[in-house]
């Protein structure tokens, strides 16, 4: 199983930006990896969702246009920049990866299609 770790989540001001990392030790070559995140009382939601080659991408509709996922092979990472931040973008953020046979947006952004999961990193922003 792949372990996974991310970093890079904090306090900031709604308008900043701040970039997520997802470090894997494993094999995570062909694997999709994806970010998900659970705000205060709410359920978790998939934010992006990247293949294993890197060339195809999803995002939910509140990620568009301000986020961007992308992973770095050689460092065996996975990052979130987040751009233009707001106070809905308050939750923890968990990376997670999984070998998906089915790459439709619903299948990816399945949380249940994913092996292994970080432990999170938390991201608040106050107005």
């Amino acid at each position: 199983q792949v372990h996974l770790m991310e970093s890079g989540g904090g306090s900031v001001q709604a308008g900043d930006s701040l970039t997520l990392s997802c470090v894997a030790s494993g094999d995570t070559d062909r694997n999709w990896m994806a970010w998900f995140r659970q705000g205060p009382g709410k359920e978790r939601e998939a934010v992006a969702a990247i293949s294993g080659g890197g060339t195809i991408t999803f995002y939910s509709d509140s990620a568009k246009g301000r986020f961007t996922i992308y992973r770095d092979k050689a460092k065996n990472t996975m990052y979130l920049q987040m751009e233009n931040v707001n106070p809905e973008d308050t939750a923890l953020y968990s990376c997670a990866t999984g070998f998906l046979t089915n790459w439709s947006q619903s299948s990816v952004f399945t949380g249940e299609n994913y092996e292994s999961w970080g432990q999170g990193t938390q991201v608040t922003v106050s107005s």
